[in-house]
């Protein structure tokens, strides 16, 4: 099945995340290894993009939060631990034996 965002097709879960952001997750997060010139002009692009589009960081979250809701009961799939039901030891008073 192929998933299609606009004319762009989807493959990778960074093909949604870019598509949603309209930018790549490598601008916000920074790449490994990347020089500090290469840094300064990436955080240059990323303040560039806020000032143009003030509302991104709430729509961020907006689309965060969603994906938290229709995924919760997988992402909060969680079982309860369950202690042993070994034999307790009595507890005395004074002297042991």
């Amino acid at each position: 099945m192929r998933s299609y965002i606009g004319h762009h097709q989807a493959v990778t879960a960074n093909d949604f995340i870019e598509l949603a952001l309209g930018t790549p997750p490598e601008l916000w997060l920074g790449e490994e290894h990347e020089t500090d010139e290469e840094r300064a002009a990436r955080e240059d692009a990323a303040h560039d993009i806020l000032a143009d589009n003030p509302g991104l960081p709430d729509d961020v979250a907006r689309i965060a939060a969603k994906v938290i809701e229709a995924h919760a009961p997988e992402l909060f799939n969680v079982a309860p631990l369950i202690r042993p039901a070994g034999r307790r030891r009595p507890f005395r008073k004074g002297e042991a034996a």
